[in-house]
């Protein structure tokens, strides 16, 4: 049974460009880290275009198992470029407080 990793938070209303590019940079540098991001099934990012809040989005990681997003995401919140570069310019673009995680399974 898959097991999903659902983030969600509101980008700050000034910094709407900024996040579309990091964004970008975020994907390419996933697709160049294939050793820290082994145990993902699959990868959605969705961006907010009508309704709920403006600026608003979505990233959905699968994976096969809790245990693999255990062993992913220990890997993941210690490596190096992503405490020094990837997560600080991350929460400087989303507004303070909208940013939250949950794990989720399939209800079938």
């Amino acid at each position: 049974m898959s097991v999903f990793l659902v983030s969600t938070g509101d980008e700050k209303l000034d910094k709407s460009a900024e996040v579309a590019v990091f964004m970008k940079k975020y994907l390419a540098w996933m697709k160049e880290r294939p050793d820290l991001f082994k145990e993902v099934k699959s990868y959605k990012l969705f961006r907010n275009m009508v309704g709920g809040n403006y600026g608003g989005w979505v990233e959905m990681i699968e994976f096969e198992s809790l245990a693999d997003l255990e062993k992913w995401y220990k890997r993941y919140i210690s490596d190096k470029e992503h405490l020094t570069k990837i997560w600080p310019e991350f929460t400087s673009l989303v507004v303070p407080g909208t940013y939250k995680s949950s794990v989720m399974t399939s209800v079938q």
